[in-house]
This record gives C-alpha cells, sequence and structure tokens, in this order.
C-alpha cells in the first residue's frame, strides 16, 4: 500500500505517486488534485496566503467536476475543429459569461498574460468576446480555460457552445435578480414614505424601529442576491490589486447598507435602505439593457455559424444516409434538397441550381450556379435538389474563415478604446481620493450630511460610460457592415476608413469582375491553338492569380508542371514533360523565348528559344464600379488605379469607371512604393486588393480591403474582405466609418462631460444617493443607445445598385 499525506489545500489524504505542489511563501505545499492547486495557485496570485495562517479548519475541496469538463477541449478531435493551428501556435475564440465591463476584460487579460505559454490573449467587454493564442507545446488549453473560470467567468469555446444557449442563460439570471431587486425596492420604498411621513408628523418610536428593520429585512436579500455581481465584480478587481469600476458602486452600497443597519439596531441617525434598493435596482436595468445590446451587437457572428446545419445527407455506394456534418469529408458527394443548405463548401457535379449566398456576401438576389462552379457551405439552395462533392470541411470553409475573421474584428479593441480603459482606471482612483476629500469637508461643515455627500459623490460617477463608449459603437459597426458584405477583420479599420482621403484600386479582379476570358488565341510556332491553350492552362492551374481563371476550363487535357514558378505581376512559369514554359507578359516570355517585337496589351506563351502564341483576355468591369467610384469622390476621396496590367486594358477599364488617374505595368514593389509615397505627403491611403502579389502593398497600406474571391495571402494581409459582388459596399463602409468615430467622439465627450458636471453637484450635496443613481444608469444607456444606431446604418440594398435596380425595373414596367 502506498503511503499518503495530506493536502496542505483541503486535508484531504494524497497518494504517494501523485505529486502536485504549489509555492506558497516560499515553502512547495502538497496538493491533492488540479482544483486544489488551482485554487490555491489563485489564493496566493491574489495575495491572500494570510487565508492559511488564520483559518480554523481545512477548506472544503473544491468541486472537480467543471475541472474535468475543461480536459475534453484537450482531445485532437475536438481541438481539430474548434482551435486554428499557425505552426506552432494555436488560437481559438471565447465567449466569457460575466464580462460586464472593462474591469473585467483587463481582469482576464491580466491572470492569462502571466501564465507560461500565452502570446496573445484579448477581451471586448462589449461583446464578452475574447481571441485567446498559446503556444501548444507549452499550455494545455484545459488549464487555461480553468484559469478563467477560477476567476469566476465561464468560458465557452465559440464553435462548441450554443451562444444564443449561453446568452439565454445569462438572460434569466439577470432577469431574476432584476425582480428581486424591484420587489424589494417597492416594498421597501413603502416604508420609507411612512418613514419620511411620520418625521413630519410624528411617529411612535416602537413603529419607527419597526419600519427601519422590516426595511433592512427587505434590503439585505436585494443586496446579497441581486447586487452580488457587484460585489463580487469589486472583489475581484481588490484581490487583482486593481480599482475596476465595481469598486465605487459596491463601496457605495455596502456603506449605505451598513450605516442604515448601525442606525437601526442603536435607533439613531437616518437609514438609507430605500437608496440600497433604488440603486441596485437601477443598475441592474442598466446592465440588462447593456447586455441585451451586447447580445444583439454579437448576433451577426452567431448568426453565420448557425447557417451550417446540423447534419446532411451523404450518398455512398448508391445509398443516401444521413450523417452529422462533423462527418463529412473532402471527397463525400452529399445530395442538398431545393430550401436546404449546402453543409460544407463543394464543387457542384450535375444541373444548374440557383444559391442564395445573401448571408455569406450581402447580395440580396439568388446567383445561378452550373456543374463544375464552387458553391459555400451555409449558402440556400433555392433551385433544384443538387448533388455536390466536398471540398473543404470545418475550419477550412469559407464560412468558418468568415465567422474567424469577424469574431478577430470582434475581440480586438483600436487604440482609443484602450486609452478610454487607463483613463477609466485612474479615473476610478481619483473617485476614490475626492470621495475621502468630500467625507471630510462635510464633517466639518455638516457631519450629517457627509455620509449622503459621499455616497452619492461614489455612485454618480462610475466610469461604466466611459469605458462602453468606444467598444459598443465599434461592435454595432462591424456588425452593420457585416451584413452589407464587408467583414471588417481589424478595429482599426474604421478609424483608417474614416480619416482615408486616397484609395488606390487593382484592375484585375478588384475593379473588374475576376472572371476573365480568352477572346482569341493566334498561335505563333510549331503548336495549334488547341495545343497552346492547353499548356497554358497547365500552367495557370498553379496560379491563384485572377488571370489563371480564364484557362480553368481547357479544351485539350492537363497535364502536371514541375519546376514551377511564379513571378508577381510577370506571369508563371514550369516545365512540362522536360521542356521549359512561360506565359504572361512579352518581356516574362522573352526570357526564354528570344526578342520579338510585340504588342504589350496581349498574354504571350512561348518556350526555349520558340514564341507559341499571343492570348487576347478580356474582363468585364463590375456592375455598379462607375457609381461607385462617383459616390467614393462625392465623399471627398481621390480614386486611382495601380495595375500590374498592360497598359490598353487598364485604360479602358479606368475610362469605363470615370477615374482619371491610373497606373500600368506597376510591379508589386512598384505599387508598395506608391503607396508609400502617398502616405508621405500626409494622406491615409486605402488599397483594395485581390492577388498575391497585391499581399506586400496591402500589408502596408493604411486601410486595407481584399475581395473576398481574392487569394487567401491578400486576406490574410488585409484588414478588411469586401464578400459583396458589387462595389457599392466601399463608399457606404467610409460613410459608416466616418459615423462610428463621430459616435465615439460624442460618447467619449457625453461621458467626460457628465462626470465632470455630476461630481461637483453631487459633492455639493445638490445630488442626492438616489438621484445619483438615476444619473449613472442614464449615461451608461445614453452611451449605448448612441452606439446602437450604427446597427440600423445604410442597410445592405441601399446604396446606388439598389436604385440602378429600381430604375430599371420602372423602366421594363
Amino acid at each position: 500500500m502506498p503511503t499518503t499525506t495530506q493536502c496542505f489545500h483541503c486535508g484531504e489524504p494524497i497518494p504517494a505517486d501523485l505529486r502536485l505542489e504549489v509555492k506558497l511563501d516560499g515553502e512547495a505545499r502538497p496538493m491533492c488534485c488540479e482544483g486544489c492547486r488551482a485554487a490555491a495557485e489563485f489564493i496566493r496570485d491574489a495575495g491572500l496566503t494570510d487565508y492559511y495562517r488564520f483559518r480554523d479548519a481545512p477548506a472544503p475541496r473544491p468541486r472537480t467536476e467543471g475541472d474535468d469538463s475543461w480536459v475534453t477541449y484537450d482531445r485532437p478531435e475536438v481541438q481539430d475543429r474548434l482551435v486554428r493551428r499557425h505552426g506552432e501556435l494555436s488560437s481559438v475564440n471565447l465567449l466569457l459569461e460575466g464580462v460586464r465591463c472593462a474591469a473585467c476584460g483587463w481582469l482576464v487579460e491580466r491572470r492569462l498574460e502571466r501564465r507560461s505559454g500565452v502570446t496573445g490573449i484579448a477581451v471586448n467587454p462589449a461583446t464578452g468576446r475574447a481571441r485567446l493564442e498559446w503556444r501548444t507545446g507549452d499550455a494545455a488549453l484545459s488549464s487555461l480555460l480553468r484559469s478563467i473560470y477560477s476567476l469566476g467567468y465561464r468560458p465557452h469555446v465559440l464553435g462548441a457552445a450554443d451562444t444564443l444557449e449561453v446568452a439565454e442563460r445569462e438572460r434569466r439570471q439577470a432577469l431574476k435578480r432584476l425582480a428581486v431587486a424591484g420587489l424589494g425596492m417597492m416594498q421597501v420604498m413603502m416604508f420609507a414614505v411612512a418613514l419620511y411621513a411620520g418625521a413630519f408628523d410624528g411617529m411612535d418610536p416602537v413603529l419607527r424601529h419597526y419600519l427601519r428593520l422590516v426595511s433592512m429585512l427587505v434590503a439585505t436579500p436585494v443586496l446579497l442576491y441581486a447586487g452580488r455581481p457587484f460585489l463580487e465584480g469589486a472583489w475581484r478587481n481588490l484581490a487583482a490589486r486593481q480599482l475596476g469600476m465595481d469598486v465605487p458602486v459596491a463601496l457605495g452600497l455596502v456603506l449605505a447598507w451598513a450605516a442604515s443597519t448601525w442606525n437601526t439596531f442603536t435607533d439613531r441617525g437616518e437609514v438609507y435602505f430605500d437608496s440600497v434598493t433604488m440603486f441596485t435596482f437601477l443598475l441592474l436595468l442598466g446592465r440588462f439593457v447593456e447586455m441585451s445590446a451586447r447580445h444583439r451587437a454579437g448576433s451577426t457572428s452567431d448568426a453565420l455559424l448557425r447557417l451550417q446545419p446540423i447534419s446532411a445527407t451523404r450518398l455512398r455506394n448508391g445509398n443516401a444516409e444521413r450523417v452529422a456534418v462533423a462527418e463529412l469529408g473532402s471527397g463525400d458527394t452529399v445530395l442538398v434538397a431545393a430550401g436546404e443548405a449546402f453543409p460544407a463548401d463543394g464543387v457542384l457535379v450535375e444541373d444548374a441550381t440557383s444559391v442564395d449566398e445573401s448571408m455569406l456576401t450581402g447580395e440580396s438576389a439568388a446567383v445561378l450556379r452550373g456543374p463544375g462552379d464552387a458553391v459555400l457551405g451555409g449558402s440556400i439552395n433555392v433551385g433544384r435538389p443538387s448533388r455536390a462533392v466536398v471540398s473543404a470541411v470545418g475550419h477550412d470553409t469559407v464560412l468558418a474563415g468568415i465567422v474567424r475573421l469577424l469574431e478577430r474584428a470582434q475581440t480586438e479593441r483600436p487604440a482609443i478604446a484602450r486609452l478610454a480603459d487607463r483613463w477609466a482606471s485612474w479615473f476610478v482612483a481619483g473617485v476614490l481620493l475626492v470621495a475621502a476629500g468630500v467625507a471630510g469637508a462635510w464633517m466639518i461643515v455638516d457631519p450629517a450630511r457627509a455620509f449622503e455627500a459621499t455616497l452619492a459623490v461614489l455612485v454618480v460617477t462610475c466610469p461604466c460610460a466611459l469605458s462602453l463608449a468606444t467598444p459598443t459603437a465599434i461592435t454595432a459597426a462591424t456588425a452593420s457592415l457585416a451584413r452589407q458584405g464587408l467583414l471588417v477583420t481589424r478595429a482599426e479599420a474604421l478609424e483608417g476608413l474614416a480619416r482615408a482621403r486616397r484609395v488606390v484600386m487593382d484592375k484585375t479582379g478588384t475593379l473588374t469582375l475576376g472572371q476573365p476570358v480568352v477572346r482569341r488565341c493566334r498561335p505563333l510556332g510549331g503548336l495549334g491553338e488547341m495545343e497552346c491553350l492547353s499548356v497554358a492552362a497547365s500552367l495557370e492551374q498553379a496560379s491563384t492569380h485572377p488571370i489563371a481563371r480564364a484557362f480553368a476550363r481547357p479544351e485539350g487535357p492537363l497535364r502536371a508542371a514541375t519546376q514551377v514558378e511564379a513571378e508577381p505581376g510577370a506571369g508563371i512559369g514550369g516545365r512540362l514533360e522536360g521542356v521549359r514554359y512561360r506565359i504572361g507578359r512579352r518581356d516574362f516570355v522573352a526570357a526564354i523565348a528570344g526578342p520579338r517585337d510585340a504588342d504589350d496589351a496581349h498574354t504571350y506563351l512561348g518556350r526555349d528559344g520558340e514564341w507559341l502564341a499571343e492570348i487576347e483576355i478580356s474582363d468585364a468591369l463590375r456592375p455598379g464600379a462607375a457609381e461607385a467610384v462617383a459616390r467614393l469622390r462625392s465623399l471627398g476621396l481621390e480614386v486611382e488605379i495601380a495595375s500590374g496590367d498592360h497598359e490598353a486594358a487598364v485604360a479602358t477599364a479606368a475610362r469605363a469607371a470615370g477615374i482619371d488617374r491610373f497606373r500600368a505595368r506597376l510591379r508589386p514593389e512598384e505599387k508598395l512604393a506608391l503607396v508609400h509615397g502617398i502616405q508621405g505627403s500626409g494622406q491615409p491611403v486605402v488599397m483594395v486588393g485581390d492577388g498575391v502579389n497585391d499581399a506586400p502593398v496591402l500589408a502596408a497600406a493604411t486601410v486595407s480591403i481584399a475581395m473576398g474571391a481574392g487569394s487567401s495571402l491578400a486576406q490574410t494581409s488585409a484588414d478588411a474582405v469586401l464578400m459583396a459582388r458589387e462595389l457599392d459596399t466601399l463608399p457606404e463602409s467610409v460613410a459608416v466609418a466616418r459615423r462610428t468615430v463621430g459616435i465615439i467622439r460624442q460618447n467619449l465627450v457625453w461621458a467626460v462631460a457628465y462626470n465632470v458636471l455630476a461630481l461637483p453637484l453631487a459633492a455639493f450635496g445638490f445630488i442626492p444617493p438616489w438621484a445619483a443613481a438615476i444619473g449613472m444608469s442614464a449615461s451608461s444607456l445614453l452611451v449605448v443607445g448612441n452606439a446602437l444606431r450604427l446597427r440600423g446604418a445604410a442597410p445592405a440594398q441601399a446604396g446606388p445598385a439598389a436604385a440602378r435596380q429600381a430604375r430599371e425595373a420602372g423602366a421594363n414596367a
């Protein structure tokens, strides 16, 4: 039998073969389980190790059911669906239940930043979402989730959690607390009216004491149950040695209740049980409205997550079987009935059908897809029953990428939000100092009014509005733009769009549809037209450049190219059956085919020592491009084209779109130099592109927007991704960004002005505690309500496209 020792935390026996220790006051203490170790570490990190010196008995053993549940997230099959990996780094998006303000987010961030292996943690208090990144080999996801849970916030991994269920549970809990506070407030106010009347008309002392005692009995559960979120929040902040927004609130509530309870039993002075219950009710009402706004703000990404069906019909060996979407793999064939959603990304294999992609692209009209065309998981089949071969599942689908980008934007906070959070922390410290000064001054002037004035100062100056000013506006704006088809992937993009003065666009796949077609192929050497097109298609199948789409359906057989090398902005080359070929610009092909006088307006194909073909490729302008450019100009932005294409094609596109300034034959480094030059003149630049060769310039621009159909490298480098087919969303996004920055400024000015005006009034005794509670709650609600106006900004069907459709409908009537 192995010998045992006792757990230092709970006193339970420890098997000899288990070694878990925590250093407390410099000495290693044995622990019996991960739960006790986590509890002891939290007590130590919070600076509360004196607990172990003064306790009368061992602590109760922590419940381990929750700990065991976190271990599920370490299973490889679970992480494959929920965790995104980037080399040795892993990342996951979380929904944190119980996060209500910036101080909550700060506490979670500081706790995890101290954990070994964590490389990044960002919490958005306006949405309760967090993005966690860690080194896979240095920390287990379960231990990181357990660390968050030990702070009092329950983490839910997005993708595994039903966010509607989490939101509903949070809402029910808030409503119960609000109901208790409301009923208690009404009862205590009834007793207070009698006490106030008795103060003027006289009251039997026994009856007065009875009403005070009953008021205390009603107010106590209101404080301890309904006001528990404020008390717990203040305790967490103090344990972390941080002055959060719950500290002055909880201090005011506890002081008012304690003083009133003392005066009740000593039968002297005033009681403030009515203020305690009213303050709690009004605070909870304000928090409930803020919580509802937070749930609505996150509804866009939640709705996207719910686009994917739970099950799908898989065809295997001639039989149809209903399986969970998680069971699908690349290469499976699925049958999608009319009205059903495609369960994953795939390719149609027979018959054309209409597909509704409105939630993904913002386009209200269904699009026609035929055999060989790609369909997106989550899009709705509104035509005939169709079969599709699955090409991507799980994290690799377009839908998952959209949700991931949107959640990244909603977890990030721009610099102005982080600055507001720092101000709020210092502001709380200042409020506590001012409250102490006010108490001291009133004790000299009129001791009877000291407590009421101090309480009013603590209540009226809660900086909730200051910390909510920016994140609520950012979240509402990103949700509004996502509905229009623009996915903002970095929060700073909105501020950059609002400041922008120049828009630089690529041509192919950006200003044009990115659906090039071969208009003519003129053989120049020993191969015929079909052979030349077959060689071109064999080379271009390894390219992600939009031009490659012109050769996506070759007339002849495809061959596998080897030693493929692509030169951005010039072309692509490789070997076919040992012979070296190149396709692209004239000078690029001439490097192997030899010198030749040729028109730079075309694409050329050549091989060692021989020119093979001159290929004419055309690409149609995007519908509404000219109207979008005109609207950008009306907003005060200059628009120009920077393209790697030949000058004739760029000039034609510029003329059709109404753009006066354009540059052609630009290599990636020349595009980069162009953007740097514009930025050097003091003008913020918006760059819009879609190809691999656009990635460097997208990364360098003030704000970068990648096309949704573009390369993944371009989307990774971009601050936003345009999923809509038309360009109407660009001017709308600039307008929304400017409106967002304006609302943020309004919110910050209001939050600061309110506190500047309210603080002296409360300090001089002009604002009673109950009025302070109303003012503080109204301030926060005003900020949230002002930000939510952005949710209705620029609906997806608005703008030039809708106007054009209306004109066409009228003309056809």
